[in-house]
């Protein structure tokens, strides 16, 4: 009888103990392998994970975008592979389906995926600091600082005047948690790798520094949108400097006066104080005028070499400019213009 007894209560051991082992080994089994993400979504989510950010912030971001289905299991195995003490902020892209262990693994691998940031058409320091933000961590704000922090930018070979010479409109590739100081880095190697040994003897060759390049280079982006006029207006300035003429560029005056709205530079505005006016002080500007493209930069480097002092825009309003020689010519050119203007009620 007791016998019997022991022998039933084993059984029910056995079997309760096997139960539950069953029942725990299809628990790890959906838990770990289930997919868990997005179920009824085909569009991957794009999960941002802010720098200092918990594990809690984690689940709640993925509960509350419907990202994933079950916050428990997903809470399970990320304690049981540590990522709950491990969390690494980025941009991360959770694709439909994924199971528990797949998320937790990309997560805790910091398997970022990388986004582009694009700046062009830039005046200002304010403007950069805006449009290199946009995409990712870095507040406006902070890296603007870093733009203006004479003492770190010098650590670049750069002043406060010259600083946006550093920057070289394009799309690039970073990480969404990067910092405005290696945001910085980047962007100088960047440079470095835009001023190869060619572009530097070219530069040479026309007797000026990287830096009076960019100077130079923003006055022509700045006179001409037309990418393939670019080069023959770069060969009037160059000509200019040759022969120690006053620039007179009427977007160093725009520029000096600090209103981008002006449509018509007057005689008044020829009058202001300031190193930027082109009209009143021989040879370069302190400094860029706006952040030059590539196609400006490149434009003074492979100059048209041509006989042309002057130039004004053809009253067509095409964009493009009419270039002449000598003086009366040139007059002739801006009175059909100004007429055009007057005409047009651009006062």
């Amino acid at each position: 009888m007791f016998d019997d007894k022991k022998t039933k209560y084993y059984l029910v051991g056995v079997i309760t103990f096997s139960v539950l082992l069953t029942s725990l080994s299809f628990y790890f089994y959906q838990a770990f392998f289930s997919p868990n993400t997005l179920l009824e979504k085909e569009e991957p989510y794009l999960l941002k994970i802010p720098s200092n950010a918990t594990f809690q912030t984690v689940s709640d971001s993925l509960y509350y975008a419907e990202a994933i289905q079950d916050v428990i299991s997903f809470s399970f195995v990320a304690k049981v592979l540590g990522y709950q003490e491990l969390v690494k902020p980025g941009l991360y892209t959770i694709q439909p389906r994924m199971n528990n262990l797949a998320l937790v693994r990309k997560l805790r691998s910091g398997d970022q995926t990388p986004v582009k940031i694009t700046f062009n058409n830039v005046r200002t320091k304010e403007d950069l600091a805006e449009k290199i933000t946009k995409n990712i961590e870095v507040q406006e704000l902070d890296f603007y600082g870093l733009l203006t922090d004479s003492v770190y930018i010098r650590k670049f070979g750069f002043e406060e005047e010259t600083i946006m010479s550093m920057f070289v409109p394009n799309t690039y590739e970073v990480w969404w948690n990067t910092s405005a100081e290696n945001l910085f880095d980047r962007m100088y190697k960047e440079y470095e790798r835009f001023w190869t040994e060619e572009r530097k003897q070219k530069a040479n060759d026309l007797g000026l520094s990287q830096l009076e390049v960019s100077t130079l280079a923003s006055i022509v982006q700045a006179e001409t949108q037309k990418a393939d006029e670019r080069p023959k207006v770069a060969g009037v300035y160059l000509n200019r400097l040759r022969i120690n003429m006053p620039l007179q560029a009427d977007p160093t005056l725009v520029f000096a006066v600090g209103d981008f709205s002006i449509k018509r530079v007057l005689n008044v505005h020829k009058e202001i104080e300031s190193p930027y006016n082109t009209y009143k002080y021989l040879g370069l500007p302190p400094g860029p005028i706006n952040l030059p493209e590539i196609s400006a930069l490149d434009a003074v480097l492979n100059y048209e070499d041509h006989n042309y002092l002057y130039f004004c825009a053809k009253d067509d309003f095409s964009g493009y400019h009419a270039f002449a020689t000598n003086l009366n010519e040139h007059l002739n050119n801006a009175r059909r213009y100004q007429n055009a203007l007057n005409k047009a009620k651009i006062y």
